[in-house]
């Protein structure tokens, strides 16, 4: 039995999912890299918009240098993930939805 009530978006779930369905890593650590994703998207929100500010460049521009960072070497997330959150980093600022990525983006609860 499960007693983590945190409830992973089937957005997040289909980046550990096999081809059958089934999930590749262990439910717990699904909880754990869905915690981490989700709490890096809402801590890159005030810096998102700091440098759509100050670096006057697009929201296309800002969300492609942050996935270009969380996708370097020694980022906690893996590519997938880092996609991942910067779709959602756009959900929360309001921002279009980055081109090239999933057509779903990753609403909280899905």
């Amino acid at each position: 039995m499960d007693d983590n009530q945190l409830e992973v978006p089937t957005s997040f779930s289909h980046l550990y999912a096999t081809p059958s369905g089934r999930l590749s890593i262990a439910r717990a650590e699904l909880h754990d890299r869905y915690e981490l994703c989700e709490d890096l998207s809402q801590m890159l929100t005030e810096k998102a918009s700091e440098m759509l500010h100050r670096l006057g460049v697009a929201e296309s521009d800002v969300v492609e240098r942050i996935q270009r960072g969380l996708e370097g070497e020694g980022s906690p997330v893996t590519p997938p993930e880092a996609r991942w959150v910067v779709c959602r980093l756009a959900e929360l600022l309001g921002w279009d939805f980055p081109a090239g990525l999933p057509a779903e983006p990753p609403a909280e609860g899905q």
